[in-house]
């Protein structure tokens, strides 16, 4: 048991799909596993454990921002020894994503100066797992399910009133959300493997957006590209 984590040694298995709401991870173990069993409720972020073809697979929450999820990755990695870890969530888009499309995370930039803090002042650019990474895209194919690989970016700010969207376009960044940079840099620390998948739920010039009912429980493709990615 760890400080945030009240699963018991074995409980949470190998392999973990982690979306940042925990009601998200209710409705992927309710929705896509066998028998699952909650294992965590501590400050509400729930946990689950289940089967998914004849595979044992967890699903914990891990709420907003980098921060948070380096909570809940550290203490999986370094408590539970958690092997492969897949981030399914939400994102902003930019061109030339559309809304729903399924963004697969080869790389993370950040804003954020919590990676200089821990390595030192480096700038140290996280990646995916290509393993992970070649089945996630492999299935995305075979299903004829939109979707795009490339650079994502994780910011601190929710609401972000610098001009640092302009900066991302120019580079060529599809998505932005919270917390890959985080998730990628700790499984590099850990020697472990990180894929991060995320759905465009809403775009970043502000012209659509999805309800907060289907970012819960609607975006099935990145679920179901996240636990192709664990075959």
């Amino acid at each position: 048991m760890s400080i945030h984590i009240a699963a018991k040694p074995g409980e949470i298995a190998d392999t973990i799909l982690l979306p940042g709401d925990p009601l998200r991870a209710k409705w992927i173990a309710e929705t896509f596993l066998e028998n699952p069993v909650q294992y965590n409720s501590v400050r509400n972020m729930l946990g689950y454990t289940g089967e998914f073809e004849g595979r044992k697979i967890s699903v914990q929450g891990t709420g907003m921002g980098a921060p948070s999820i380096g909570i809940y990755a550290y203490e999986l990695f370094n408590d539970y020894g958690v092997q492969n870890a897949i981030r399914v969530g939400t994102s902003g888009g930019l061109p030339p994503t559309k809304l729903r499309d399924v963004v697969i995370a080869m790389t993370a930039s950040t804003d954020s100066n919590i990676n200089q803090r821990a390595t030192g002042g480096l700038d140290f650019a996280p990646a995916a797992s290509y393993e992970l990474l070649e089945k996630a895209v492999a299935k995305a194919r075979e299903l004829k399910i939109d979707h795009h690989v490339g650079m994502i970016a994780s910011g601190d700010l929710f609401y972000d009133e610098t001009d640092s969207l302009e900066h991302w376009k120019k580079l060529g960044i599809l998505a932005l959300e919270m917390e890959t940079n985080q998730l990628y840099t700790l499984a590099a620390r850990f020697r472990r493997r990180a894929l991060s998948i995320v759905t465009v739920s809403d775009m970043m010039d502000g012209s659509e957006q999805t309800s907060s009912e289907e970012r819960e429980s609607g975006f099935r493709n990145m679920v179901t590209l996240a636990l192709a990615a664990t075959d």
